[in-house]
C-alpha cells in the first residue's frame, strides 16, 4: 500500500475541517479571519458606510486610519432600495472617530487591494462615531480607477485638446513672427503700468477701504434704499403710461428747434444789420459817461433844478405868475425884479392875479 500524498492529506483535513467549522457557528469561508489581519480586540464596534460605488472591494479588507489599520470590512451588501451599497465595518474598540467621520474607498498602490479609509480627529472628539452609526453616502467617496485614468488620458491623446497644441503653438509663432519689437514694447509698457500699480498699491487699497465702507453703509440702509426703491415703482409706471406723449414732446421740440434754427439762418442778415445800426448809438452813450446820470436826475425834478430846490425854505414851494399886457405895466414889474432881492420873488402888484401852487 502506497504511503498518501501531502496534497491528499491536505486535501482530506480541509473536507474534514469545512464542516467542522459550520458546526461551530461559522456562517461561511468569509468569517473565518485571515493571518496576519488586524487585531479588533475584545469589544469592536460596528459601522455601516454607503457607498454609490464599492468596485472591486471585498470582505476582510482592511479599514484604515491615516493609513494604519484599525478594523476589517465585515460585509457588503445592497441597500433598501437599490441605490447604492451598504458596507458593514468592524472597527477597534480603542480607537475613537468623530460622529461626522468621511470615508474613502481607496488602493493600496496601482494594482493593489481596495481599503476604506476613515478620516481620523485632528481635535479633541465631542461626538464620537457610536456603534451602530451610519455614515450617509453624502460623506463618502472613491479615488479614481487606473483603468478610468487610462480612459481619460487615451480620450486627451487620442480625441482631447492635445492634439491641438501644435496647432496652436503654429499660430502663436505666426502671429509673434516678425512683431518681436511691438512685443518687446508692449512687455516694456506692462512692466511700467505693473510698477505703477506697485507704487500706488497704497491708494488702491484705500480706495477699496472705501468702496468696502460705502458698502457697508449701504448694506445698512438696505431697507432706506428698498423704500426708495418701491417708491420709484409708481413714478416709473406713470412715466411708461406717459411715453407716447413724451415721444410727441421731444419731436416737437426737435421741430421748434428746427424752425428756431432756420430762423436764426434767415433773419441773420437782418440781425447783424441792426447790431451794425446801434453801434454809433451805443458809442455816443458810452461817450456821455457820467452825463446822462446827472441829465436823469434833473429829468425827475423838471422844471426844477437842484440848484432851485436848494433855495426853497419849509416844505413847500409857491409860484406867482403875472399876467398883464399892459406895456407900462410890464416895464414897471421888470424894474422892480431888478430891484428886488434875489432870494425872493417880488411881490404882486395892483392888478395882478396869484394862487399857489
Amino acid at each position: 500500500m502506497s504511503r498518501p500524498s501531502r496534497t491528499t492529506t491536505l486535501l482530506l483535513a480541509s473536507a474534514l475541517l469545512v464542516p467542522s467549522l459550520a458546526g461551530c457557528g461559522f456562517a461561511g469561508i468569509s468569517e473565518v479571519p485571515l493571518p496576519g489581519g488586524t487585531e479588533l480586540g475584545p469589544e469592536p464596534y460596528r459601522v455601516t458606510v454607503e457607498f454609490a460605488d464599492v468596485l472591486d472591494l471585498v470582505p476582510q479588507a482592511a479599514v484604515k486610519v491615516n493609513d494604519v489599520p484599525v478594523g476589517t470590512v465585515r460585509g457588503i451588501t445592497t441597500s433598501a432600495d437599490g441605490w447604492h451599497a451598504e458596507v458593514a465595518l468592524a472597527i477597534r474598540g480603542d480607537v475613537r472617530l468623530p460622529a461626522h467621520a468621511q470615508a474613502r474607498l481607496r488602493q493600496s498602490s496601482l494594482l493593489g487591494e481596495k481599503f476604506v479609509e476613515l478620516d481620523g480627529a485632528t481635535g479633541p472628539v465631542t461626538e464620537p462615531l457610536r456603534d451602530g452609526a451610519v455614515i450617509p453616502a453624502a460623506a463618502t467617496d472613491r479615488s479614481p480607477e487606473v483603468e478610468e485614468v487610462f480612459g481619460a488620458l487615451s480620450m486627451l491623446l487620442n480625441g482631447g485638446g492635445l492634439g491641438q497644441v501644435q496647432t496652436i503653438s503654429r499660430e502663436l509663432n505666426s502671429a509673434l513672427s516678425g512683431n518681436e519689437a511691438e512685443l518687446r514694447a508692449l512687455l516694456g509698457r506692462l512692466e511700467r503700468v505693473s510698477g505703477d500699480l506697485d507704487r500706488h498699491r497704497g491708494e488702491i487699497t484705500r480706495a477699496i477701504d472705501g468702496l468696502d465702507r460705502l458698502a457697508a453703509t449701504a448694506r445698512a440702509r438696505d431697507a432706506e434704499i428698498a423704500g426708495v426703491l418701491d417708491d420709484l415703482g409708481p413714478g416709473i409706471g406713470v412715466l411708461a403710461e406717459q411715453r407716447g406723449s413724451l415721444v410727441d414732446l421731444a419731436r416737437s421740440m426737435d421741430e421748434l428747434s428746427a424752425v428756431a434754427v432756420d430762423t436764426v439762418h434767415r433773419g441773420q442778415e437782418d440781425v447783424v444789420a441792426d447790431l451794425t445800426a446801434l453801434r454809433p448809438v451805443l458809442r455816443r452813450l458810452a461817450d456821455s459817461g457820467a452825463d446822462l446820470p446827472q441829465a436823469m436826475e434833473i429829468l425827475l425834478t423838471y422844471p426844477f433844478t437842484d440848484a432851485v430846490l436848494d433855495g426853497v425854505r419849509g416844505d413847500y414851494l409857491n409860484t406867482y405868475l403875472t399876467v398883464d399886457l399892459d406895456p407900462a405895466a410890464i416895464e414897471m414889474l421888470e424894474k422892480q425884479a431888478q430891484q428886488a432881492q434875489p432870494d425872493f420873488p417880488a411881490p404882486p402888484s395892483p392888478g395882478t392875479q396869484a394862487g399857489p401852487r
